[in-house]
C-alpha cells in the first residue's frame, strides 16, 4: 500500500500543470493607425498599405502572429459597435467585404478569417471624462500661467517622435516596423512622456494631471473589456492597439495577474536595425 502511494505521488508530480495553474495568455501589438485618421495630438503618416508590395508584406505579418494560435482578437474600436464590426467580419467571411487600409482590417479580420475565428472583439472605450472640459485643458492652463512655451516644447517632442515612425517606414518591411514600434526602449520612452503632462497644474488646479488622469482610467476601461474575453485558462488574447496604450496595457496584463503577457518579438521574425 505504501509503494503504490509513493508511486502516485511521483506521478502527480512528474505531470504537467493542470489548466488550474495556467493563466490565459495576452500578446500586445502596438501599432499606428495605419488609415491615418489624423485624430492624435501627433500622428505618423502611413503610406498606402494598399498597395501590393505592403499588402504581401502584412500576410507575412499575419502569419507570423498565426503561430500564437489566438482565441480572441481585440481591436481598438468601440466596444458599443460591436454588432456593426460583426455585420463587418461576416461580410468579408462572405467574400463581400474589401479590407480597408486601417489596421483593424488588414491585421485583425484577416488574422481572424485565416484562423476560422468566429468573431472579433471591439474593446475600446473612449468616452469623455468627468467633469467640465477646462479641467482637462493643459494647453490653456499653460497659456494662462506663462508656460505656453513650455507645453509646445512637449507637443514637438510628441512630434518628433511621430516624426521618426514616419520616416522610418519607407526603407524597412512592414514586419520590422511593428517590431519597432514594440521595441522595449521604444515603449519605455512613450510611457514616460506622460509624467510631464503633469508639470501642467499646480497644487489647486492641474488639469495636466487630470488629463493623465483620464488616460489611465481610459486604459483601465479597455483592459476591462480585454480580460472579459479571458473565459478559459487556455485563453490566447491578441490585442491589437495604438502603442501608446501599450505601456498601460502590459502593465494592467501583469500587475492585475490576469495574464502571462507575451512578448511579440517571439513571433515577428525580421532583422530590425
Amino acid at each position: 500500500m505504501r509503494r503504490t502511494w509513493i508511486l502516485l505521488t511521483l506521478v502527480a508530480l512528474a505531470s504537467p500543470a493542470s489548466h488550474a495553474d495556467e493563466k490565459p495568455r495576452m500578446l500586445f501589438l502596438g501599432t499606428t493607425h495605419l488609415a491615418n485618421h489624423n485624430k492624435d495630438v501627433a500622428n505618423t503618416h502611413v503610406e498606402n498599405v494598399l498597395v501590393p508590395k505592403r499588402q504581401a508584406e502584412i500576410e507575412a505579418l499575419v502569419d507570423q502572429l498565426a503561430a500564437f494560435r489566438p482565441t480572441h482578437i481585440a481591436l481598438e474600436l468601440p466596444y458599443a459597435s460591436q454588432g456593426d464590426l460583426d455585420a463587418r467580419y461576416a461580410a468579408y467571411r462572405a467574400g463581400t467585404y474589401t479590407l480597408k487600409a486601417d489596421e483593424t482590417d488588414q491585421i485583425g479580420m484577416r488574422l481572424a478569417k485565416k484562423l476560422g475565428l468566429a468573431r472579433v472583439d471591439a474593446v475600446d472605450w473612449n468616452g469623455s471624462p468627468p467633469g467640465d472640459e477646462a479641467s482637462y485643458d493643459a494647453k490653456a492652463w499653460a497659456q494662462a500661467h506663462g508656460k505656453a512655451d513650455l507645453y509646445q516644447a512637449y507637443v514637438d517632442r510628441w512630434k518628433a517622435f511621430a516624426a521618426r515612425d514616419t520616416a522610418y517606414l519607407p526603407g524597412h518591411t512592414v514586419t520590422q516596423w511593428y517590431l519597432r514600434f514594440n521595441d522595449p526602449a521604444r515603449m519605455r520612452e512613450d510611457g514616460a512622456n506622460y509624467f510631464d503632462m503633469a508639470r501642467f497644474g499646480d497644487d489647486t488646479d492641474n488639469p495636466g494631471a487630470a488629463w493623465v488622469g483620464h488616460w489611465y482610467a481610459r486604459n483601465l476601461r479597455i483592459f476591462t473589456h480585454i480580460r472579459d474575453l479571458a473565459t478559459k485558462p487556455t485563453d490566447r488574447i491578441l490585442v491589437i492597439y495604438g502603442a501608446g496604450h501599450g505601456p498601460f496595457l502590459r502593465k494592467d496584463a501583469v500587475d492585475s495577474g490576469v495574464f502571462e503577457l507575451v512578448e511579440p518579438q517571439q513571433y515577428l521574425k525580421a532583422p530590425y536595425p
